[in-house]
C-alpha cells in the first residue's frame, strides 16, 4: 500500500480552530460566580490574618501555622469530601462546606487568644475541602474536552479578579479593626450559599440524567476504555456498567502525567497559597517596614499577574498543551519567589511579586486540564482529585512552617528560596512525562 493510500485512509486531526464554539453551561456559570465572591472575601482575610495571629504575641513561624493549619485539615479531610460526594450530591456537599468555612471564619473574629484562632482557622479547612472537591468535580464532568483550559481559566479567573479586590479591601478594613474583614469574609460565604441553592438546582437532574444514557446507551467505547454498555444486569435489568467506570487512584499514579501534576500542585501550593500569604504580608511589613495597606497590595499585584496569565494560558493549554505551560509556569513563578526575598524596596517587590503571580497563572489551568485529561468526561475519580488537592494543601501546609523556620533562624531570603527549589524538582518530573492533551 503506498503511503498516499494510507494516510487517505487517516481522518486529518482536527485543529482547535476547527473546533465548534461551546456554549458555556448555566451551571458552569454559576460556580464562577461563586468563586468570584469566595475570592473576594478569601482575600479581604488574607493579608490580615498573620498579622491578627501575630497580635497575640507570637513568633513568625507560629503566625504561619496559622494559615498551615487551614490547608493541614484540608488535607486530613479531603478523602471525607470525596466521600460525602458521593453520598450527598455535588450541590449539597458544596453548600454545606461554605457554611462550615463561614461560621468558622465568623468564630476567627472573636478569639479571644493564639490557641483559639488557630482552632477556628482550622476548623474552616473542613468546609473548604468539601466545596472545593465538589467544584472540581462539576467543572471536570460539565467541560466539554476541547475546551478543558479555557474553562479552568475562566473558573481560576473569577477568584484572581476576587483575589485583586480583596486583598486591598481587606488591607483597609484591618484599620477599623482586624475582626471585621473575618465578619465580612463570612457574610460574603452565606451570600454564596444562597447563590448556589437558589440557582444550582440542576445539577442532581443532570446527573442522573447522564447516568440513565450510561446505562442505557449501546455497547461502544466511550474513549475513556471502557464500555457504556458493558457489564451484567441485576434483578431489576439495570447494568451495573457505570459503577465499573471509576478511575482508581492506582491506575492514576501509573501515569507519568499525573505523578508529575502531583509535584507541580504540591510546588503551586507551596509557593502561590503558602508562602504567598502566610509570608509575603510579613516581609512587607517586617522587612520593608511598610504598612498593612502594602501587605495587601502585594497579594492583589500577585493576583494581577496571574490573572493577566489567565487571559491567555487556558487557550494556549488546549493548542500548545499542557506540559509546555506547566514547564513555563513552574520556571516563572520559582525564579520570581526566590528573588522576592532580596528585593529592598516597594517597586522591586511589586514587580517580581506580579511576575512570580504570572507563573503561577501559567500554570493553574494546564493543571486541572492534566487531572481532566487523566480522568475523562465519562469516568468518576474521587480520590483522583482529591489526591490532587491533597498535593496542593501539602506545600500550603509545609511551605509556609519551613519557611518561617528559615526566617527565625536567618533570614527572609534563604525561606524564599526554598519555592524556588521546590518548583525545580517539580520541573524534572515533568521533563520526562508526555502531555495529555492528545491522550
Amino acid at each position: 500500500m503506498s503511503p498516499s493510500t494510507s494516510s487517505s485512509n487517516t481522518p486529518p486531526a482536527k485543529k482547535s480552530s476547527d473546533l465548534p464554539v461551546v456554549k458555556l453551561p448555566r451551571d458552569i456559570k454559576v460556580l464562577v460566580a461563586a468563586a468570584f465572591m469566595i475570592a473576594i472575601g478569601f482575600g479581604i482575610v488574607a493579608p490580615v490574618l498573620p498579622q491578627f495571629a501575630q497580635s497575640f504575641d507570637v513568633s513568625v513561624s507560629a503566625a504561619a501555622v496559622v494559615v498551615s493549619a487551614f490547608a493541614f485539615t484540608r488535607l486530613l479531610f479531603a478523602p471525607m469530601s470525596g466521600w460525602l460526594v458521593e453520598r450527598m450530591g455535588e450541590r449539597r456537599t458544596y453548600i454545606l462546606g461554605i457554611l462550615i468555612v463561614a461560621a468558622s471564619s465568623a468564630a476567627c473574629a472573636f478569639a479571644q487568644n493564639y490557641w483559639q484562632l488557630l482552632l477556628y482557622r482550622g476548623l474552616g479547612g473542613i468546609g473548604s475541602t468539601m466545596f472545593t472537591v465538589a467544584a472540581m468535580g462539576l467543572l471536570i464532568r460539565l467541560a466539554p474536552p476541547q475546551a478543558r483550559g479555557r474553562i479552568s481559566s475562566l473558573y481560576a479567573g473569577s477568584f484572581l479578579l476576587g483575589n485583586i479586590a480583596g486583598p486591598a479591601v481587606g488591607g483597609l478594613l484591618a484599620g477599623l479593626g482586624m475582626q471585621l474583614p473575618f465578619l465580612v469574609y463570612a457574610a460574603a460565604l452565606v451570600l454564596v450559599a444562597l447563590l448556589v441553592a437558589t440557582q444550582l438546582p440542576s445539577v442532581a437532574a443532570a446527573a442522573r440524567r447522564a447516568a440513565a444514557q450510561a446505562r442505557t446507551g449501546a455497547a461502544t467505547d466511550n474513549g475513556t476504555g471502557f464500555q457504556s454498555g458493558s457489564g451484567t444486569r441485576n434483578g431489576a435489568g439495570v447494568t451495573t456498567a457505570v459503577k465499573k467506570a471509576v478511575l482508581p487512584l492506582r491506575e492514576a499514579l501509573c501515569m507519568p502525567a499525573y505523578r508529575a501534576v502531583l509535584t507541580s500542585g504540591f510546588a503551586n501550593g507551596w509557593s502561590a497559597f503558602g508562602i504567598r500569604m502566610a509570608l509575603v504580608p510579613l516581609f512587607a511589613t517586617v522587612a520593608l517596614e511598610a504598612g498593612t495597606e502594602v501587605a495587601g497590595l502585594s497579594l492583589a499585584v500577585f493576583a494581577v499577574g496571574t490573572g493577566v496569565a489567565l487571559t491567555f494560558s487556558g487557550k494556549l493549554a488546549d493548542t500548545w498543551g499542557r506540559k509546555p505551560m506547566i514547564l513555563s509556569g513552574l520556571a516563572v513563578n520559582g525564579i520570581a519567589m526566590g528573588v522576592l526575598g532580596f528585593t529592598g524596596n516597594e517597586f522591586w517587590f511589586f514587580l517580581v511579586s506580579a511576575i512570580a503571580g504570572l507563573g503561577s497563572g501559567l500554570m493553574g489551568p494546564a493543571q486541572q486540564a492534566v487531572v481532566a485529561d487523566v480522568i475523562g468526561n465519562e469516568r468518576s475519580g474521587g480520590k483522583v482529585l482529591a489526591t490532587f488537592q491533597m498535593s496542593s494543601d501539602l506545600g500550603a501546609i509545609i511551605g509556609p512552617i519551613a519557611a518561617g523556620m528559615l526566617v527565625d533562624a536567618f533570614s527572609f531570603g534563604p525561606a524564599f528560596l526554598m519555592a524556588t527549589a521546590v518548583a525545580l524538582i517539580s520541573f524534572l518530573f515533568w521533563l520526562p512525562a508526555k502531555d495529555t492533551k492528545l491522550l
